[in-house]
């Protein structure tokens, strides 16, 4: 017996998918850079194959995966075992993982993770993932086949905001849902901190560790946008941004540029064991962001958290602050992005808006050059980019396990 199989067989929980529709299960083609045991690959993929868990509450696969195309063959690949076991291809290239043979898109979704692999950095720390080419190839089937359909890019969209961009522009022009972004801000809140929308806040910080490359930015900084696009009058664009590294860290704290006391706030929730040394005497990188409407958030990376925190400062409240916890045993930090991955390619709406991460994207990139550039302040005006939070922020429901 699969382990589906003895999952689904022995869980009272577990329910009904969503996408069931009319007698059939909507097909899902699946793109990888790479497929092994903890990788993005399998924190996704092997979800829509065997099921997942939120809380206490065990979710059936949604759809059918009926294809499987991979970049690179890891050495410990489980991709292919995968595909012998539930029976599904692994195809030669993408365009045939989207058409099956037909010559035409035959899927109902399109997932496409690519992180992990080799792929080269480069002098900006930026990883160099080909997510803009898979991705160029996939919206050249939907044009070629005269229609599309919902598609999942792990993480940002592209480490390139020319490139993010025009992957956005892409799903505009051709109609189809685009869903993006960390599991960062969707997984479990320890306490569940959702500040209501159009509170009057004066301050907020995200902490995360010492992974200082774009891909470890961009977590904390997702996590920061999931928060301050709460804040009054709703999201607007980043106005400018900051790197600063070292002592310049702290220098910054003195000039009022970020919060201090949201630091303490957000170290005071950590769930993990305490730092060693305190915060100034750690190796800090620190992203500041300046909003249109004036707000500013920042990002921090200390090398001796383990964790992702957030803080905020509403006007005339005191600091709160929450851990967006991971939990190591099982990553079911990406449930509830796969869930709400399932909730898009169901129904064709997103649990949140997308300009949320295409944002990301565009500030991510250019941070990562002010750091390239000693910390110089950059403006971003093409980062004009407004939207509206949802009533309630799409995360994990209780402690999380």
């Amino acid at each position: 017996m699969r382990r589906r199989e003895f999952i689904a067989a022995t869980t009272a929980a577990a329910t009904a998918p969503l996408a069931h529709g009319q007698g059939r299960k909507k097909k899902i083609a699946c793109l990888s850079s790479t497929y092994h045991v903890r990788s993005h690959s399998d924190n996704f993929i092997t979800r829509f194959l065997e099921g997942y868990w939120i809380h206490e509450k065990y979710y059936e696969p949604p759809f059918e995966v009926v294809s499987l195309w991979m970049d690179q063959v890891h050495p410990a690949d489980i991709g292919k075992r995968l595909s012998t076991a539930y029976n599904f291809p692994v195809t030669k290239t993408i365009a045939d993982a989207l058409t099956l043979g037909t010559g035409k898109l035959a899927v109902d979704g399109v997932i496409l993770v690519c992180e992990h692999g080799k792929y080269p950095t480069n002098e900006k720390n930026q990883h160099l993932y080909p997510r803009y080419e898979f991705y160029e190839q996939v919206v050249k089937v939907f044009k070629d086949s005269g229609r599309s359909c919902p598609v999942f890019v792990d993480k940002h969209l592209s480490y390139s905001w020319k490139k993010a961009k025009q992957m956005y522009d892409w799903s505009k022009e051709l109609k189809f849902p685009l869903m993006a972004g960390s599991s960062v801000p969707v997984t479990f809140r320890r306490p569940e901190l959702d500040p209501p929308v159009n509170t009057e806040m004066e301050s907020a910080l995200s902490v995360g560790g010492g992974w200082v490359g774009d891909g470890g930015i961009f977590h904390v900084l997702e996590t920061l946008q999931a928060f301050t696009e709460r804040r009054k009058g709703g999201e607007t664009g980043v106005k400018a941004v900051q790197m600063l590294k070292g002592a310049e860290v702290w220098k910054a704290a003195e000039q009022g540029l970020w919060n201090r006391a949201l630091l303490d706030a957000a170290l005071a929730r950590s769930g993990r064991p305490k730092p060693r040394n305190r915060p100034e005497d750690m190796r800090g990188v620190l992203g500041i962001i300046e909003y249109r409407d004036g707000f500013k958030g920042a990002v921090l990376a200390l090398n001796e958290v383990s964790e992702y925190l957030i803080a905020i400062k509403a006007k005339g409240k005191e600091p709160e602050a929450a851990v967006c916890y991971i939990p190591s045993e099982n990553s079911n930090n990406f449930s509830m992005l796969v869930h709400g991955i399932t909730q898009m390619i169901a129904t064709g709406k997103r649990p949140y808006a997308v300009e949320r991460t295409l944002l990301v994207s565009g500030a991510l990139d250019a941070l990562m050059d002010s750091g390239y550039q000693n910390g110089k302040r950059l403006e971003t005006p093409e980062l004009k980019i407004a939207y509206k939070a949802p009533a309630k922020s799409w995360y994990a429901p209780g402690l999380g396990s």
